[in-house]
Formats: structure tokens, sequence, C-alpha cells
């Protein structure tokens, strides 16, 4: 219960999550008990919060933390750590996602209506994503500036890149990027795609997994506040991300 893999669903109302073991049941409640050793082992790496809004707050998530969780649990979810960092609490509302393995910033809403405008400006492309990724390979090659532009899962995909270094020791270049569309695990599958895997990703691309894990930051959101009407720009560097201890 403590880790969010018991749910609920009584008469017609939407199915939840149970938390509380003084919580009364009644006849016709259903219970439901998702049991998964593996998760409910795992120990899960904080998240910061990098700026307040009230309306929204802006985190860092470390690599390893899943953004929202499943019906196995949340206990290593940043929508359950963004819940109990609050006091009194606010409601989390997620209005776009990373990749566990992703580090990186995610914006969160604590009310319906905040959620509701910055859905529209994610999908009105108000809302600038920037990340920096290490893939293998000498991306010059494929050019120093691009945009990959091969459909995903029947979809339209599109990918921008700017070519910004190469290590010929461990033929690895960086690259930084921006998403034109948000398809899942796009960056990933664009770069493995065109010859040049994401270091370290454990799932697309062959012999590009480390030991350092997956070299893919979420590190910039840039946008106008939707109340106050002032730019809003943050910016993290990848080789100086928050430590976090499991």
């Amino acid at each position: 219960m403590n880790a969010g893999a018991v749910w609920l669903r009584r008469g017609k109302a939407k199915e939840r999550r149970l938390r509380r073991a003084t919580f009364e049941i009644r006849p016709q409640d259903q219970l439901a008990i998702y049991h998964d050793p593996s998760i409910l082992s795992r120990k899960a790496a904080p998240a910061f919060c990098l700026e307040d809004h009230q309306h929204y707050s802006i985190w860092f998530k470390p690599a390893g933390l899943m953004t929202q969780g499943n019906r196995y649990g949340d206990h290593c979810a940043l929508t359950r750590q963004v819940e109990r960092f609050f006091k009194p609490a606010r409601k989390v509302y997620l209005v776009h996602r990373l990749d566990r393995e992703t580090a990186g910033l995610v914006l969160v809403c604590h009310h319906s209506e905040a959620a509701g405008r910055f859905s529209r400006m994610f999908r009105s492309r108000e809302v600038k994503k920037g990340y920096v990724v290490g893939v293998r390979g000498d991306l010059r090659r494929h050019g120093q500036r691009g945009e990959i532009t091969l459909p995903l899962d029947n979809r339209e995909a599109r990918t921008q890149y700017r070519w910004s270094a190469y290590d010929p020791k461990r033929d690895e270049s960086e690259a930084q990027v921006e998403i034109i569309t948000g398809r899942t695990h796009q960056i990933r599958r664009h770069f493995d795609m065109i010859g040049y895997p994401v270091v370290g990703d454990p799932r697309y691309g062959e012999g590009n997994k480390n030991r350092t894990g997956l070299k893919l930051f979420a590190t910039s959101l840039a946008f106008t506040c939707p109340y106050r009407h002032h730019p809003i720009r943050i910016r993290i560097d990848p080789d100086r991300l928050p430590r976090t201890t499991p």
C-alpha cells in the first residue's frame, strides 16, 4: 500500500490507489493488489524542485526515476515525490514525461486549469525543450546540423540536432537536440535509425551500453509564464547534474 500497488474500485467511481490501512472497506468494493518483487525492491533516487511557481513547479528528475508510476507502484516515481514534497499537499498533473533512463527537467502542474494551459502550450510548441545527447560515431559525417524526419509508429516525427563535440578516443559525438514532435523514445529511436545510437541505451542500438548510463539529458525549458507573462528560461549542465543517492 505504501508503494502504491493496491487499488480500489467502488461502484462507478474511477479506480484509485488505496494507501491507508485504516480505510473502511464496504460491501461490493473491489480490491486489486499488484505484486512485482523487482519493482517493490527498487529504491528511488530523489528528485529536486528547482523552481516553484505555485500553479506549476519545475523539477530535476534523476536517471532511474520513473516520471509516473504504474499499477505495480509509484514509490519510484517523480509524481509521488512531488506529492509528498509540498506542505500543504498539492495535486500533481503531468503534461510531459521523460523516459526512466533519462535525467533532466520536468514541468509539473498543480491544478487542472494549469495542466490544460500547459498542454495546449506544449502542443503548439510554445514550450521549447532542449536536450544534450551523446551518440556513438562521428555525427559530423551525417551533417553538423540537421533534422531527422523518419516516421515513428506510422506518425510524423521530427528531431532537430546540432553537433557540438567529438571524442575520437571513445568515438562518441555530443549534440544539442530539440524535438518538434513528441513520440515515444523519439530521440533514442531516431539516432539509432540513422546509425548513431545513444551511448548507454539499454534498448536501442548494439554495442553501445556502458556503466555510466544513458547519455541523454533534458537540459533546458523555455516558455512565457501563462500567469505572470514573463519569460521562464531554465538550463542545467549535464556535466554538473545534482548528486542523487538512491
